[in-house]
């Protein structure tokens, strides 16, 4: 099944908002019906592909026949940018300047090679894509031609599963729910639920250091990851002999992260751990987000560490965002407080050690113990939240999120500065918008936070959010923040990342280009500024 091509995810799953929540949009944010309506797929005006015969043929050679090269409207329109506000909305409007002139779909490592081979040579631009999940412009390159769009979803197979060492090798354009599949088949689980879960892939979440909703329990996914193979339009590039090494710098942690920049990545070693035979999600109430900051960060640090911790702040917990059909329904009563999602997952015996463990220590925080419930209705809507965003535009509001990090000691800092930054920007006609938060990650060292914003739509909606944007961002590097904690670089945070990484760095990472990547082939102007 291909995904909404105007919105997330399943279309059967794309549904309005309730009229209660419609009135309470209007009546807060003075948010008001949308008047464009969304073009229709089969009425979008694509321009004729830029391929000529040639570097057509050299792309179907590549790829072993025409079958796998498509240049039809409908298979570009899918393939363009990916699924930050932003992009439906210039994908609603019928905006195809982003459109892709082709889309190739290869098999193999060896026919990777190939299509970078045909592209180097017929100055076409590449940019690999799996789920086509990015939010942060990581599939619109800059390019000054047209450019080729990667589909890998052929490479979907587990190609190895060591049950001694506990490690799998995945190719990248395998599924999430498809890989989780194939492992539990076995008996074992890779344990990396993102939000972008159902859609994203295997090669992407290597590319971006993506970070799942369980990572206090089972960590990032660049923590799993112990082999990567690597196409380039100068070779293979293989990473990953043994579990650590000391031979050199770890070539593996300069491809993850480098989404797309410096090659394909064609296949993924990672480490497996046995399917828990339970699952326990349960909330906790705070007084305050500070309060409840300091219990997750007790637990961070001594433990015993859940699975899953999270924890929404005041207005998140007030707004009950994980339920659609229940947004403000507490608007009404008196203040929430922060509500902490605690999950564990194991065995029986190492799950209720943990629990009555962590228990211990969040009620010694002043946390009190809120029941099942509430974990159980995050579990069951954890993917839900690219839904209603979805809704929220339709139904006239701006909604999107923007996610940072920083160390414990600069956390209240940087929630408060970020939070001033988008409702500054986002206060219109004196409605200010409603900018909610989450510690979505925690680490012993620090944690990240996670804002959603809802707010009217303004005359230029895509205007409107880059200037939030752009001031978020520049709120963040002052706050000592990191530009991003787990959605990528691509193009929208580019220039903030190189302010980040500083000038040198910035060399560094561009030698590394030149090298892997002479003539610029691959995603320019994602990650790094095009040449």
């Amino acid at each position: 099944m291909d995904m909404l091509w105007s919105g997330w995810g399943d279309p059967a799953r794309a549904t309005a908002l309730p009229d209660t929540v419609t009135g309470l949009l209007r009546e807060l944010l003075g948010v008001k019906p949308r008047e464009a309506a969304t073009v229709p797929l089969e009425e979008i005006d694509v321009p004729a592909p830029p391929l000529d015969e040639a570097a057509r043929r050299a792309l179907e050679d590549a790829v072993g026949g025409p079958e796998h090269v498509r240049t039809d409207a409908e298979s570009r329109i899918r393939h363009t940018r990916g699924k930050s506000t932003p992009d439906l909305l210039r994908m609603r409007a019928g905006d195809t300047a982003d459109t892709p002139a082709a889309v190739v779909l290869p098999a193999t490592h060896e026919e990777v090679l190939a299509v970078l081979g045909a592209c180097a040579a017929h100055g076409l631009a590449l940019v690999p894509f799996g789920g086509g999940t990015s939010v942060v412009g990581g599939l619109a390159p800059a390019r000054r031609g047209g450019f080729v769009a990667l589909d890998l979803r052929r490479m979907n197979r587990l190609l190895d599963l060591d049950e001694t060492s506990r490690t799998a090798t995945l190719q990248p354009g395998l599924r999430a729910p498809e890989a989780e599949a194939l492992l539990a088949e076995r008996g074992w689980t890779l344990g990396h639920f993102p939000q972008s879960y159902e859609w994203a892939t295997i090669g992407g979440f290597a590319a971006t250091r993506s970070s799942g909703q369980a990572s206090a329990g089972y960590g990032r996914f660049d923590e799993m990851v112990l082999g990567l193979t690597l196409a380039t339009p100068e070779g293979t590039l293989d990473t990953g002999r043994a579990p650590r090494s000391a031979a050199g710098p770890d070539l593996r942690q300069l491809v993850m992260g480098s989404e797309g920049a410096f090659g394909v990545i064609t296949s993924v070693t990672v480490r497996v751990r046995p399917v828990p035979r339970v699952r326990r999600y349960e909330g906790w109430r705070f007084a305050s987000f500070e309060e409840g900051a300091a219990a997750l960060r007790r637990l961070a640090q001594d433990g015993p560490r859940p699975t899953v911790l999270r924890l929404s702040d005041e207005t998140e917990t007030l707004i009950g965002l994980a339920q659609p059909d229940a947004i403000g329904a507490s608007l009404a009563g008196q203040d929430a407080g922060c509500l902490a999602v605690v999950g564990f997952e194991g065995t029986e015996e190492d799950t209720t050690h943990r629990r009555e463990g962590a228990a211990e220590v969040l009620r010694a925080c002043g946390g009190t113990f809120a029941g099942a419930e509430p974990g159980e209705r995050w579990a069951h809507g954890r993917y839900s939240a690219p839904y209603l965003r979805d809704s929220l535009l339709a139904a006239g509001a701006l909604a999107e999120t923007l996610e940072t990090a920083t160390y414990w000691s600069r956390l209240p800092e940087l929630y408060a500065a970020v939070r001033d930054a988008l409702t500054g920007t986002l206060t219109g006609a004196g409605t200010p918008p409603l900018v909610m938060c989450h510690i979505s990650h925690v680490y012993e060292n620090g944690a990240s936070l996670y804002f959603t914003v809802v707010s009217a739509q303004g005359d230029d909606v895509v205007a409107h959010w880059t200037r939030a944007k752009h001031a978020a961002n520049e709120a963040i590097l002052a706050a000592g923040g990191t530009i991003t904690h787990h959605h990528g670089v691509g193009t929208d945070h580019r220039d903030w990342y190189v302010r980040e990484a500083g000038a040198l760095g910035v060399e560094a990472l561009r030698a590394v280009k030149r090298s892997l990547d002479p003539t610029g082939v691959l995603s320019p102007g994602v990650l790094l500024p095009a040449d």
